[in-house]
């Protein structure tokens, strides 16, 4: 069965938006007011493009959700939510009739299965890395999920696309999980080099070597 298609009006970023995260933007470009405006007065959604040195070829559909702030010169601060990944097939710059591009996208799949003992190996790392990086972060551990807090573990933009672009749960829960015996290593030896920096300088108690 084909992936669905839908025509979307395009926002392009240097980031990347997760399906299910919340996302503020500060709108102050005028393509990007009227393609706002467009949302709110329609109840349509619009990509979020990740862009790099150029346009990358993904991106996610968001969803307008509020406006928290109406400047005087037109200017937004708005929040939205990721809904669906997506790659794209067309791109129309700009959109007939309007300031913003689009084009066509066609929906990634998703295999949203994993093993009990991927979920186990996933949420140990996970509240590893959040306790190295002092994120204090209260979760479930049965809701959470790969996408849950990507933006808090230390990815490279290249690396959260990577993530993105992955049609399985599985697949990214071990693309982390790889992340993670990569960095809690690397994080804990900051934090040790840390230590031994803060007692230098200060009077020391040796013990005595018997050789």
């Amino acid at each position: 069965m084909k992936n669905p298609i839908q025509y979307l009006p395009f926002f392009p970023l240097k980031l990347v938006a997760f399906p299910g995260e919340e996302l503020n933007l500060h709108i102050f470009e005028p393509r990007y007011k009227e393609l706002m405006q467009d949302s709110e007065q329609n109840g349509t959604s619009f990509g979020i493009c990740v862009y790099l040195n150029s346009l990358s070829g993904y991106g996610t559909e968001v969803k307008l959700e509020k406006v928290i702030k109406r400047y005087e010169d037109g200017r937004l601060d708005i929040q939205t939510r990721g809904l669906k990944p997506f790659r794209i097939l067309s791109f129309d710059n700009p959109m007939p009739g309007k300031l913003y591009a689009g084009g066509n996208v066609e929906f990634l799949t998703d295999e949203p299965k994993i093993t009990t003992v991927q979920h186990y190996e996933f949420v140990f790392y996970l509240k590893e890395m959040l306790y190295l990086l002092n994120y204090p972060a209260e979760f479930d551990s049965q809701s959470v999920n790969s996408y849950s807090f990507s933006h808090k573990l230390g990815l490279k933009l290249e690396e959260e696309l990577e993530l993105l672009k992955m049609e399985s749960e599985a697949d990214r829960i071990n693309f982390l999980i790889n992340h993670f015996k990569r960095m809690i290593p690397v994080i804990k030896a900051i934090e040790q080099a840390k230590e031994k920096i803060k007692q230098n300088g200060h009077f020391k108690h040796l013990d005595p070597l018997n050789f």
